[in-house]
């Protein structure tokens, strides 16, 4: 099996009742950027979809 490119992700629009899975969505977020696998997700800028997005982008640079 090949090496993981990019990965799709589908979370919630709502960051949830709970800190911890915006702390999740980040840590999965700089996961995926260290180990140079691509996002492909819906293009919400909200919730844990956005939150998921936006920590890439930066862990990614």
């Amino acid at each position: 099996m090949g090496r993981l490119k990019r990965i799709a992700v589908f979370c919630g629009s709502s960051p949830g009742a709970d800190p911890a899975y915006v702390a999740a969505a980040r840590s999965l977020a700089e996961t995926f950027a260290a180990r140079g696998i691509g996002l492909v997700y819906g293009g919400a800028n909200v919730g844990l979809m956005g939150e998921i997005a936006r920590r890439w982008r930066t862990a990614r640079r």
